[in-house]
């Protein structure tokens, strides 16, 4: 007897449906299992799973010939989430389960031995895609189902074991769909944990406003400074004024993590927006992604948030130079024998560095004790090229002791974000026709020309920056992107001279 169940693969970030078609034989002479349409290994371990888990739920295992096609046999299949659907097409294959009931189903979940169904990594994609197929209902496991309900006008039906859901299926104990439960609000004032309120941060007001400029455009930003100047505290901060994630936003990054299991059981849907600090120390595949099984790195895992480089010059050269590609284009490509994969890479970076190997060159209170070729050496592990790509580039001096002594607390990170915010909202009505525009620092070159109208003033400053500073193309664009920023926070439609000026400052000196 012949039974079809459908489950679905996921290749990067997107489902394809699967059907897994099972073929009994109750006459062969000879037990046998075969298991084809290019299963992985873990895969093949399934029919192993899946006997001892129908045995231990009190149900019939035939010890005749199966074989099961996981169709379309062309794409590689990972991972035990097929484990359900390999023994719903068992039961069904030996008339254990009424096939009416699978039709227009979708089956996810790992067995254990003794029946349970366990946690299936990637489940929203696979959910995501059932509602594109017309699929009405999904079986997930129980610990799955908050993160499946997170797409809406489907049946999501959780389930813990094998004999509960053959018990459904024959309507003789029915699983109600899930249903989430509410979430409660979150004041818009406080800070996420983890990171610092820009009102225990005391001085660098240079420094906190090209972070707020960084937050409302979305743009790369490079810190330098010595050590203990609070780069790295003020890169924590700038996570906590960028705005909320949009519902489009936070389920686009929730797909991400849920493809490598860093979802929160409890909290399956992404509020905050992503903070990344990898090490120094992490290779080029941990970065950018890949494997013999492509996986996103952490510059997917930053999407639509920060990803914070602390000492980047100490950062591995083959691993930073493969970011040019990513911050242009704002995904990212990984290309094996059998295809190429494409994963999302919108990322605010922020880098911070020290001037020199010491890390005491500028700085007014001690003194450097490298030579000009070490710093120049160590300056030159940040190619022209990447940070040319980088809009904002600011000094963080060291604080003054008597600031550090003061009782006055400075602007809070709450106040900050509402400006961020405003300058945001400007983005979204300016660009509601342009999808795929979040922020300004997104904008290709014909919406520069369309969007970033200079007075006549700040038209001769930029034109004189342009021949004295020698901007490259990429620089003049980005220094228009970045004064189109700042004309936003300052709540103007037209980019003003001041808007350049402070554009023009943000540029490495040496340009």
């Amino acid at each position: 007897m012949l039974a079809v169940v459908k489950t679905c693969a996921v290749v990067g970030l997107d489902g394809h449906i699967v059907e897994v078609q099972t073929d009994f034989n109750p006459r062969a002479h000879l037990p046998s299992f075969n298991l084809v349409g290019l299963p992985g290994a873990a895969v093949r371990e399934s029919k192993d799973r899946a006997r001892s888990a129908i045995r231990n739920s009190g149900l019939r295992f035939p010890n005749k010939a199966y074989v099961v096609n996981l169709s379309p046999a062309d794409i590689p299949k990972h991972g035990p989430s097929y484990d359900l659907a390999i023994a719903i097409g068992i039961l069904a294959a030996t008339d254990q389960i009424p096939q009416p009931a699978l039709d227009n189903a979708l089956f996810i979940g790992e067995l254990s031995l003794d029946g349970g169904i366990r946690h299936a990594k990637g489940v929203l994609s696979m959910v995501y895609t059932a509602a594109q197929e017309g699929i009405e209902t999904v079986f997930v496991p129980a610990a799955d189902a908050a993160e499946a309900a997170l797409i809406k006008d489907l049946n999501i039906i959780p389930v813990d074991s094998i004999g509960q859901l053959v018990e459904h299926l024959y309507q003789l104990n029915p699983i109600p769909p899930f249903q989430p439960p509410p979430r409660p609000r979150q004041s818009r004032d406080a800070v996420a944990d983890g990171l610092t309120d820009f009102a225990d941060i005391r001085g660098q007001e240079s420094a906190k406003r090209a972070l707020e400029v960084a937050a409302a455009g979305n743009h790369n930003i490079l810190m330098s400074g010595p050590p203990g100047a609070g780069k790295s505290l003020q890169a924590k901060a700038l996570a906590g004024i960028l705005p909320p994630l949009t519902t489009e936003e936070a389920l686009e990054v929730t797909r991400v993590y849920s493809i490598v299991d860093l979802l929160m059981p409890d909290e399956p849907l992404a509020r905050q927006r992503p903070f990344r600090a990898p090490h120094h120390t992490i290779s080029q595949v941990g970065l950018v992604g890949g494997g013999s099984i492509p996986k996103p790195g952490e510059i997917s895992l930053a999407h639509r948030g920060v990803l914070f480089l602390d000492e980047i010059n100490e950062h591995s050269g083959k691993a930073l130079e493969v970011l040019r590609q990513p911050l242009e284009d704002k995904v990212v490509t990984i290309s094996r024998a059998r295809g190429s994969l494409t994963f999302p890479a919108n990322f605010l970076l922020v880098g911070a560095r020290n001037p020199c190997p010491c890390g005491f060159y500028g700085d007014a209170m001690q003194v450097c004790s490298c030579t000009p070729n070490q710093i120049q050496r160590y300056q030159a592990r940040l190619s022209g090229p990447i940070l040319d790509r980088i809009d904002i580039h600011i000094d963080v001096p060291r604080v003054d002791f008597n600031k550090l002594l003061g009782a006055e607390r400075a602007e809070s990170s709450a106040h900050i974000r509402a400006r961020v915010e405003a300058a945001r909202q400007r983005q979204v009505q300016r660009f509601r026709e342009h999808p795929g525009l979040f922020a300004n620092a997104d904008m290709a070159v014909r919406e520069i020309d369309d969007f970033c109208q200079l007075n006549s003033a700040a038209r001769e400053l930029l034109s004189l920056a342009v021949r004295k500073q020698k901007l490259s193309a990429r620089s003049y664009h980005r220094v228009l992107k970045l004064s189109l920023t700042i004309a936003d926070l300052d709540g103007k439609d037209e980019i003003q001279t001041s808007h350049v000026a402070e554009a023009l400052q943000y540029r490495p000196s040496a340009e």
